[in-house]
């Protein structure tokens, strides 16, 4: 079992940016691929970025590259998500995930994934 909590979520204004951390625990963080997702109140939740057990492959939704940052620490035992240029349709509750499937580099899907944290919420005022 792998333990993920989030946490840097908050109300920002348009443009502005926040840093999300997923701390995470109960087993070798560096055998999983890590990813972020979110959702927005009455829409599925959708992938926004992941990133590979060593950090050197990432993948990005298109509507995030250039904005978002997906980063991690191994030895810290968690990911971080950079949001710059936020707007307010970013506004929504962002989840990070674990992936431990073998043949996957960088998880794109949700069903490619193991385990969930609770979520925390971004809200990007106008």
């Amino acid at each position: 079992q792998v333990q993920l909590v989030e946490s840097g979520g908050g109300l920002v204004q348009a443009g502005g940016s926040l840093r999300l951390s997923c701390a995470a625990s109960g087993r070798t963080f560096s055998n999983y691929a890590m990813g972020w997702f979110r959702q927005a109140p009455g829409k599925e939740r959708e992938f926004v970025v992941a990133i590979s057990r060593s950090g050197g492959s990432t993948y990005y939704a298109d509507s995030e590259k250039g904005r978002f940052t997906i980063s991690r620490d191994n030895a810290k035992n968690t990911v971080f998500l950079q949001m710059n240029s936020l707007k307010p349709e970013d506004t929504a509750v962002y989840y990070c995930a674990g992936s431990r499937r073998p043949g996957i580099l960088v998880p794109t899907r949700r069903h490619e994934y193991d385990y969930w944290g609770q979520g925390t919420q971004v809200t990007v005022s106008s």
